[in-house]
């Protein structure tokens, strides 16, 4: 029997969703067609993007459909980078961010940016007042929501105010942390309507129950962003191209589905969270939790264990029927120390000495019982071999 803890990578496809995409996928016609069929087919998609907007918390015509979460924040960064052509080239860009905003940072470094950077505390959060005095002139700020690794909780109302106060351009990256707390675009703009502060939010359906390649930018009315796809109109000309209206239906229900549930939901993780912790924590001795103790994501458990390797456990576990992981997905293969733990202060040893366990919808008390039965043979066997080789 296999034991899924790797929801933050990837988490089951919602029924309901599935039965949307496929419904939606036989309504033949092209969305951008002016005849019946394409303009049926443009119906419905419209109908999608009003029911995303409500609820994401913004207008319809905020919300562009994208592939994912990586497309949404390179065309948000870059877009926004690009339009301010002229001026500044800062970039506030927090340290613990997701590769996606990293490399699409790096990438604008080499035409010309700069990068600010916003140290982490020893828990992984941007504390808004250090966000804050990076701010001035700047062309744009992005931050996580939620820090896709540790799980921490970051205070987006906080840090999307400073970013107003300051005329700064800001990108929220929720692709962690949508579905397990409270974020409305509207909300977090707060009064800043014609001014600058939020007007960039990301989305990844597949986090939440949708298929894998669509995903939401949120862009707000008012923002100046450059196309980065060109050959067409659509989504305001911010995105070229056939628009997907069976991703735009998955996405609608499953975006739906995971706020009427949310609330129960993260009560029902934390707690399964809080048992799978302490039962790790009991079965392998001088593991220690990272992240907020407090305020992190519900299904997130982010562990160090010293002595051992990560990949060395991810593998025995994987061998016990358990699925974990050291990190973003996206870096899966990529046998390098997790550049959060690093940011929040620790060595590199510890930094290649870390699981994630996530829960997601399916998790049971089955799962954390799976982990807690064989982690502690897996972390006698992997900081023993670490020691031997060593000797």
């Amino acid at each position: 029997m296999r034991f899924y803890l790797d929801h933050a990578a990837t988490t089951s496809l919602r029924p309901e969703a599935g039965e949307a995409w496929l419904g939606a996928a036989t309504v033949l016609g092209n969305a951008s067609s002016t005849h019946a069929a394409g303009q049926d087919a443009r119906r419905l998609l419209e109908e999608c993007r009003e029911r995303v907007a409500a609820v994401l918390g913004c207008d319809p015509i905020e919300v562009v459909f994208t592939s994912g979460g990586t497309e949404s924040i390179n065309l948000a960064l870059r877009g926004l980078w690009l339009s301010r052509g002229g001026g500044t080239s800062a970039i506030v860009l927090p340290d613990g961010e997701h590769h996606a905003s990293m490399d699409s940072v790096a990438a604008l470094v080499r035409d010309g940016a700069e990068v600010r950077a916003v140290p982490l505390d020893g828990f992984g959060r941007i504390r808004p007042d250090v966000f804050a005095a990076a701010l001035p002139g700047a062309a744009l700020a992005t931050a996580l929501a939620a820090n896709n690794e540790v799980g921490t909780v970051n205070d987006s109302a906080a840090l999307s105010a400073a970013a107003a106060d300051a005329g700064v351009p800001f990108h929220l990256d929720a692709v962690a942390a949508w579905g397990h707390v409270p974020l409305s675009f509207r909300r977090l703009r707060g009064d800043a309507e014609a001014g600058e502060g939020l007007v960039a939010m990301s989305i990844a359906g597949h986090k939440l129950g949708a298929p894998v390649g669509v995903g939401v930018l949120v862009v707000a009315r008012s923002a100046r962003i450059t196309a980065s796809m060109h050959g067409g109109t659509q989504q305001r000309g911010l995105r070229a191209g056939t628009q997907d209206v069976a991703g735009a239906a998955a996405l609608a229900v499953a975006l739906e589905r995971t706020e009427a549930e949310r609330e129960g939901e993260a009560s029902r993780l934390a707690r399964l969270r809080d048992r799978l912790v302490a039962g790790v924590l009991r079965e392998a001795p001088g593991s220690e939790l990272l992240g907020d103790p407090v305020g992190r994501l519900p299904g997130n458990a982010h562990l160090l264990f010293p002595g051992a390797v990560g990949e060395s456990l991810l593998f025995l576990l994987d061998r016990a029927g358990v699925a974990a992981s050291t990190g973003s997905a996206c870096q899966a293969g990529v046998a390098e120390p997790s550049h959060v733990v690093r940011a929040m202060g620790r060595d590199e040893r510890a930094a290649r000495s870390v699981l994630r366990f996530t829960l997601g919808r399916t998790s049971d008390d089955a799962d954390v019982d799976a982990v807690v039965e064989a982690i502690g043979e897996a972390y006698a066997r992997a900081s023993g071999a670490r020691s031997a080789g060593r000797s």
